[in-house]
């Protein structure tokens, strides 16, 4: 009992609290909800990347049934249940909430109007285009890793990332303590912001704003009240206005539709239709005579017929006002940078973005390096042997083995272990005065290749270039027109009363007592 007592330790409860939750907190920000700020990835969405890239389940091949990867993904990476694993992959496939998908989706992966997708088993997925500029270079020793969690295989703890995806595609988040709430951008100019800023460092924000000129949202749409961008992308938080697209189109019979063409980012469109058509059938807004969604495979149409005395712009002010047809989009740029969770500016993401690029690059050349210095040293080797070839052949045939072999080699003709092994591989076709020409070629193309890995590692204006070049690559293959139209100030509708009350004739008294009745012709007569 003495003994047993002796191993109890007496602690506060408040303590052994407040340290649990810290640690439970802490997990729960770096390894589930919040991004990184390097590749703009939550974890769950770098592994189905990261496993897709290492089944090949990429663009080139054929899709895959989406359970097959997600049990994948469960199965080594991440041990949190197959439907949230399942409802990351759909987003990341969905075109009306990525600005640039990550995940080709066959079959039935949902709707704008928030329609669920189909079940795991009936969907098919692989890898996007865009998805292979993340993993690329990633066995070239570009980042660190991690054992998974038993421990029994690895995984990138980041992705290379050839370009900056937490601004491109955002991210939203809600963890413990903290939330993120990152709009998309559109890839070219994020892009052109980077190349500036590796050019000059120095640049401020109203320059890095000259390039990104604001959030491109794949639904388009119009974007308003630059003082509220401006304070997002220096704070990191700000709030700005986001309106749906429309015009108005005049009927042969006079009256007037409203043809929207464009939903804010985020809005269910299905929800905003019924919101309409409860103003309408409350008696809300007079001249309203339907709303209706006409969208298809096509695009997005909804169509709100209005009678010939209904006052346009009041109704719209109206439908602004009370339907998600105008919507607000508080920024809350929250990523992970440096194992902490930080509110980041336009110009510190970008920075963080540049300095993961140099390291990306510098490991990648560090390995190439090594590779290639290998190579040169057995393709040295090889020329040499080929060079004293009959005396390469007396001494292996004079030896009782291969160990034998190599020692005489290494003994007799200074060759290194590497170098022996190589020469005792050789076949007998490559002795031949080709395959010498061959070799000599190969050992000017790797010289080269040293001198220009050594000029990236020793020359920092060497290493941006490299880094210029491929952004620009990326840039050229992927970069799109801008969806989403910037607007100085808020575009306003006022509510006027013609558009909420119907013309009527009425009949107004007068009592005794000061009192004044309304009533109308009908009634009163």
């Amino acid at each position: 009992m003495a003994e047993q007592d002796s191993r109890v330790v007496g602690i506060e409860l408040e303590d052994e609290l407040a340290k649990s939750y810290g640690r439970y907190a802490h997990a729960i920000i770096l390894d589930r909800a919040i991004p990184d700020v390097r590749d703009g990835l939550k974890p769950v969405q770098r592994r189905i990347v990261y496993a897709m890239f290492e089944a090949g389940n990429g663009a080139d091949k054929a899709y895959r049934k989406s359970a097959k990867t997600v049990g994948e993904v469960m199965g080594n990476y991440h041990p949190h249940g197959d439907q949230s694993i399942y409802d990351a992959l759909v987003r990341l496939a969905q075109p009306w909430k990525m600005r640039g998908p990550l995940v080709d989706g066959h079959g039935n992966f949902g709707s704008p109007d928030d329609d669920p997708p189909a079940a795991m088993r009936y969907t098919e997925a692989r890898g996007t285009e865009l998805a292979a500029a993340l993993t690329q270079d990633i066995k070239l020793h570009t980042v660190d890793w991690k054992p998974n969690f038993d421990e029994k295989a690895m995984e990138p703890q980041v992705l290379p990332a050839r370009y900056p995806n937490l601004l491109v595609n955002g991210c939203s988040g809600v963890s413990t303590g903290f939330a993120t709430e990152i709009p998309p951008h559109n890839l070219g100019e994020v892009i052109d912001a980077v190349i500036a800023l590796i050019d000059k460092p120095s640049l401020d924000l109203d320059a890095l704003m000259q390039h990104v000129k604001g959030p491109d949202f794949p639904t388009g749409g119009l974007l308003m009240g630059m003082s509220g961008l401006r304070e997002a992308y220096e704070k990191g938080r700000g709030k700005v206005i986001v309106q749906g697209r429309w015009e108005v189109e005049k009927q042969p019979d006079g009256k007037r539709h409203i043809l929207i063409s464009e939903v804010p980012y985020g809005t269910n469109k299905a929800r905003m239709v019924a919101q309409m058509e409860a103003l309408r059938a409350d008696k809300a807004v007079h001249g309203m005579l339907d709303a209706r969604d006409e969208s298809d495979r096509e695009g997005t149409r909804v169509v709100v017929e209005l009678s010939k005395s209904a006052n346009v712009d009041g109704v719209l002010g109206l439908l602004l006002k009370k339907t998600s047809l105008q919507v607000s989009f508080n920024f809350n740029m929250v990523a992970i940078h440096k194992k902490s969770p930080r509110c980041m500016g336009l110009k510190s993401i970008l920075e963080a973005y540049i300095d993961h690029q140099k390291e990306v690059v510098t490991r990648r050349s560090r390995f190439l390096l090594d590779t290639a210095r290998n190579r040169l040293h057995i393709v040295e080797g090889l020329i040499a042997a080929v060079d004293i070839l009959d005396e390469v052949i007396a001494t292996i045939r004079a030896s009782e083995d291969r160990k034998d072999a190599r020692a005489n080699l290494i003994a007799r003709f200074s060759f290194s272990e590497i170098q022996a092994d190589a020469i005792l591989d050789l076949r007998l076709h490559r002795l031949t005065g080709l395959q010498l020409m061959q070799l000599r070629a190969e050992q000017a193309e790797l010289e080269a290749q040293i001198a220009e890995l050594e000029e990236i590692l020793n020359n920092s204006r060497k290493l941006k270039s490299v880094i210029k070049q491929e952004l620009r690559a990326v840039r050229k293959q992927f970069a799109d027109d801008r969806r989403t139209e910037i607007r100085e100030e808020v575009r306003k509708f006022d509510v006027v009363v013609s558009a909420m009350v119907k013309p009527q004739r009425v009949v107004l008294g007068l009592t005794e007592d000061s009192y004044i009745r309304r009533s109308s012709i009908g009634s009163f007569s």
